[in-house]
């Protein structure tokens, strides 16, 4: 299997006195293209600006980033998007005014650089909405304004799957959801990733994972990913917490 995302030697720090506050510290990473790979570790431990670094939306202080064979280190967030990166956030904004409709009809032109047609575009957001058994009038509301948590996650799955990027990278995706949302996000999850994508979940909860088949979960600590293994180190984790990762 090829390489699809490779981290070399990725820091980041708040400030530039490399003391205390460097809250990533040379994290070398391999996302390969058909896996499905969790990070997962407490909170303030990184999770979220790794996340951000690889989407362009903060810059590291240090190291390469290389997506499929393209140095993407210091490029805006647009142009990973046209890439294929795609990224859920844990709290994503709310736009008054753009419909979830108008809002993926837009962006998905952007990314495949010429228009999207009507038509086309509201009968797969319905067979998607149906398939996730999702109610499709989600689509016409405003993006995010008083949605519920739920309800955000299923707009960036609708999202996800219009948009079928090469890799998914979920924040915090099931933080605070219920049953039936996470039941969702799961099918949505299922229905995007074949044998050409990734999907990268980043989660200190282990709910979402229950139903997903993960390749590689990896823990990260202290800015550091300081052990990688296969699925059953969710259930590890679960039962002794991150203390025994601590060197």
């Amino acid at each position: 299997h090829k390489v699809m995302l490779e981290l070399k030697k990725i820091s980041f720090s708040a400030d530039d006195s490399g003391k205390s506050s460097d809250i990533i510290r040379g994290i070398d990473l391999e996302i390969p293209d058909d896996k499905f790979i969790v990070i997962t570790g407490p909170n303030g431990g990184g999770k979220s600006t790794l996340a951000k670094i690889i989407a362009g939306i903060v810059q590291p202080t240090g190291g390469q980033l290389i997506f499929n064979g393209t140095d993407i280190t210091n490029m805006s967030t647009d142009q990973i998007a046209k890439l294929g990166v795609f990224m859920s956030f844990q709290n994503p904004v709310a736009i008054d005014g753009i419909s979830v409709f108008n809002f993926i009809k837009t962006a998905k032109s952007k990314i495949i650089g010429e228009s999207v047609s009507y038509f086309d575009l509201k009968d797969e957001i319905e067979d998607n909405a149906n398939y996730l058994q999702m109610n499709p009038e989600l689509a016409n509301r405003d993006l995010n304004v008083g949605f519920s948590g739920g309800e955000k996650k299923k707009a960036e799955i609708l999202q996800l799957l219009s948009f079928n990027p090469k890799l998914a990278i979920l924040d915090e995706t099931d933080s605070g959801l219920d049953v039936d949302a996470i039941k969702v996000v799961s099918k949505g999850i299922e229905m995007f990733k074949n044998d050409s994508n990734a999907v990268l979940i980043i989660t200190h909860s282990s709910k979402i994972l229950e139903s997903l088949k993960v390749d590689y979960v990896h823990i990260l600590l202290d800015g550091k990913i300081v052990k990688t293994g296969d699925a059953s180190l969710i259930k590890k984790v679960e039962d002794t917490g991150y203390a025994g990762f601590r060197s």
